[in-house]
């Protein structure tokens, strides 16, 4: 049975960013990665077209992650492109501030969950079935719910005592 890609595009492409965002933190490298990953399915015709995207996703992603931590050398330029980025949306100050306080605060509790909880959640997020989440974790189909629901009672306790420490610090 043929690939309809265009439809696939249509409808897993938005999953697939979204799912992207949450590792690499920048939307513009998350529509470019899922862009990769497509291009490679393209190339190879998974019989699994879903699964096997959100898999190269995150491999890449993965690869991204590495080339970020040889990056760190550069912070001062990031930094400065970060503060241009800033400047350049027409949004209010104190509103943007509580936005990427509340996005530093998922991110730094999101990084104290296990890696395979982080990855569950991740790709549930992104629209992933149970039998999905299972064959790109490596998960029983069975334990999936059950994983789902220790990591977002485990995010939500990490994001709440990050946000007391937060409050109490300033």
């Amino acid at each position: 049975m043929s690939t309809d890609w265009n439809d696939l595009y249509r409808t897993v492409f938005p999953d697939l960013v979204r799912f992207l965002h949450r590792k690499v933190w920048d939307a513009d490298q998350a529509r470019d990665l899922a862009q990769e990953a497509f291009v490679r399915a393209l190339e190879h015709e998974p019989q699994k077209p879903r699964p096997w995207l959100f898999q190269v996703a995150a491999n890449l992603a993965r690869d991204e992650a590495r080339t970020v931590v040889r990056r760190r050398r550069h912070l001062a330029l990031l930094k400065s492109e970060a503060e241009v980025a800033q400047e350049a949306a027409a949004v209010d100050p104190a509103e943007e501030s509580r936005r990427k306080e509340r996005e530093g605060l998922v991110r730094a509790a999101l990084a104290e969950l296990g890696e395979r909880d982080r990855e569950a959640l991740l790709l549930w997020d992104a629209g992933l079935s149970y039998p999905e989440i299972a064959r790109q974790t490596g998960l029983a189909v069975a334990s999936v719910g059950t994983t789902l629901a220790r990591a977002r009672r485990r995010l939500a306790e990490i994001y709440r005592e990050k946000e007391q420490n937060d409050v109490a610090r300033g």
